[in-house]
C-alpha cells in the first residue's frame, strides 16, 4: 500500500491547536500582565514592596507544581485527562471573569486574592493538562505543533502591550475583556471537539493515516493499559541522571523567558516610558522575533530532536546575556530581541522532550514530573528578576541569563538519549515488559 504523506494536523488536531493557543494567550494575559503592568501599583497600595505581586505569583505556581507532582504518581491511571482539563478550564474561566470585573486600583486586596487562585488553576489547566493532550495527539510531530502553538506567548505579549494605557486609565475591564471572550471560545472548542485520544473521534495520531482505524484503536487501547503499570515511577524518574540533565535546561529557558517578560516594563522603563510608541515598538520587535524563533526551533525539534533544538536555544540565551549586559539602550533592545528567539520555543520542550526520550506509554507520568520541575524554576523567575532589577539594575538580569545559559549548554552536551534508553531497558526487563516496543524516537 502506498504511504500517504502526513500533512497538516487534521480538523480535530487544529481544534486542539486553537484550544491550546487561546489558553496560552489567556495564561499570559491573566497571570503575566497583572504582575508586569499592575504589580508595582497593587503592591504599593497594599503597603508592600514592589516585588510583592511577583511573590504571590511564585507561591501560587509552587503550589500548582506540588499538586502536579502529587498527581504524577497515578496520572497514568486517570480515565480522562480531557475531562479534568475541562473542569479546571471552567474554573479558570470563572476566575478570569471575576478578575476582569474587579478594579485593581480601588480593590487591590480582592484583585490579589483572585490573581493568586488564577495563577494556581491556570498553570494546572493550560501548561499541564492540555500539554498531556498534545503529547497524546502528536507524539512524533510535537516539535512542529508546539513550535506553532507557542507563538501565542509572544503574540499575547505584543498585543497586550498595546493596551497598557487602557489598564492604567480605565482599569481591567476594557483591557482584559477581549481575552476573557477568547478564553471562553477556546474552552468551548476544547470541550466539544477534543477527546483524550484522536482514535476516539476517528482521527489518527500525528494525523498519520497510514494505518486502518482498527489498528489505531488497538494501539490506543494497549497504550492506555500499559500506562497503568508504567515502569517510570516517581523514584525511578527522579533517580535518573538523564531526567535532570534535560529538565534543568528546560527550566532555565523558561526562567528567563517568563522572568524577563514579566519585568519587561521595568527593564525597558530604564530608557523609555512604557506608554510611549518606543516601548510598543520594542515589544513588537521582541514578539516578531519570538514568533519566528518558536516556529523555526519547533521544526528543528521535529527534524533533529529536542536536545539539538534546546542547544540552539541556549546559545541564543548566552548571546542575549552577553549583549544585554552592556549598559546602553541599543544593547538592551538587542538583548531582549535575541532573548525573544527562544522565548516562545522555551515552552515547547517539556512536552517534546518527555515524548522524545520516553515511551509514549510512559509520557504522561514522566511529563507530570518534567513539567513541574521546569515550571518550579520558572515560578521563581519573576521574583528573582525583579529582585536583581530593583537592587542591582537590569544588566544583572542579563548576567544571570548568561550564567544559566552556559550551565544549560554544559548539561545538554553531557546528556545523551542513550541514558534514558539504558535505564528504560533495565526497568522493563525487571518488570517483565518487552523491550522491542516501538519508541517515539530519541534523536
Amino acid at each position: 500500500m502506498e504511504q500517504k504523506k502526513v500533512r497538516g494536523f487534521g480538523f480535530r488536531g487544529w481544534m486542539l491547536f486553537v484550544y491550546q493557543f487561546l489558553a496560552y494567550i489567556a495564561f499570559v494575559v491573566f497571570t503575566n500582565w497583572p504582575m508586569n503592568v499592575l504589580g508595582s501599583t497593587i503592591s504599593t497600595s497594599l503597603g508592600q514592596n514592589e516585588s510583592f505581586i511577583a511573590t504571590v505569583y511564585t507561591v501560587a505556581m509552587v503550589i500548582g507544581i506540588v499538586i502536579q507532582l502529587i498527581l504524577s504518581r497515578n496520572i497514568g491511571k486517570f480515565k480522562s485527562i480531557k475531562n479534568l482539563a475541562s473542569v479546571l478550564g471552567i474554573i479558570s474561566m470563572v476566575l478570569a471573569i471575576v478578575e476582569t470585573l474587579i478594579n485593581p486600583f480601588t480593590s487591590p486586596l480582592a484583585f490579589t486574592i483572585v490573581y493568586f487562585f488564577e495563577c494556581l488553576i491556570f498553570t494546572l489547566w493550560c501548561t499541564f493538562l492540555i500539554g498531556i493532550l498534545i503529547g497524546q495527539w502528536f507524539p512524533r510531530r510535537k516539535g512542529t505543533f508546539m513550535g506553532l502553538v507557542t507563538i501565542a506567548f509572544p503574540a499575547a505579549n505584543a498585543i497586550m502591550s498595546q493596551w497598557i494605557g487602557v489598564v492604567f486609565t480605565k482599569g481591567t475591564l476594557q483591557a482584559f475583556l477581549p481575552y476573557t471572550i477568547a478564553c471562553l471560545i477556546g474552552l468551548i472548542i476544547g470541550i466539544i471537539f477534543v477527546p483524550d485520544f484522536p482514535e476516539q473521534c476517528g482521527a489518527f495520531r500525528d494525523n498519520d493515516k497510514n494505518m486502518t482505524p482498527e489498528m489505531a484503536k488497538q494501539m490506543m487501547e494497549a497504550e492506555i493499559e500499559n500506562r497503568k503499570t508504567t515502569v517510570w515511577t516517581v523514584k525511578e524518574t527522579f533517580s535518573s541522571a538523564g531526567f535532570w540533565l534535560i529538565t534543568i535546561p528546560m527550566g532555565f529557558l523558561l526562567m528567563f523567558s517568563v522572568g524577563m517578560m514579566s519585568q519587561s516594563t521595568g527593564i525597558i522603563g530604564n530608557y523609555y516610558d512604557i506608554t510611549s510608541s518606543s516601548f510598543t515598538l520594542i515589544m513588537l520587535g521582541v514578539a516578531a522575533m519570538a514568533c519566528v524563533g518558536s516556529y523555526v526551533l519547533g521544526l528543528i525539534d521535529t527534524k533533529f530532536g529536542t536536545r539539538k533544538a534546546m542547544i540552539i536555544a541556549c546559545c541564543f540565551m548566552v548571546a542575549s546575556g552577553i549583549i544585554g549586559m552592556i549598559k546602553t539602550p541599543v544593547c538592551m533592545i538587542i538583548g531582549l530581541i535575541i532573548l525573544g528567539v527562544f522565548m516562545g520555543a522555551s515552552s515547547n520542550y517539556t512536552v517534546s522532550g518527555a515524548v522524545q526520550y520516553w515511551r509514549i506509554e510512559d509520557f504522561p507520568s514522566v511529563f507530570a514530573r518534567v513539567n513541574p520541575i521546569a515550571n518550579l524554576m520558572q515560578a521563581a523567575a519573576p521574583m528573582l528578576i525583579a529582585m536583581l532589577l530593583n537592587n542591582f539594575g537590569y544588566t544583572y538580569d542579563f548576567l544571570a541569563a548568561l550564567i544559566c545559559g552556559i550551565i544549560s549548554l554544559v548539561l545538554l552536551l553531557i546528556f545523551k538519549p542513550s541514558m534514558v534508553k539504558k535505564k528504560d531497558d533495565k526497568l522493563r526487563e525487571k518488570a517483565g515488559k518487552p523491550l522491542d516496543d516501538v519508541l517515539v524516537g530519541r534523536k
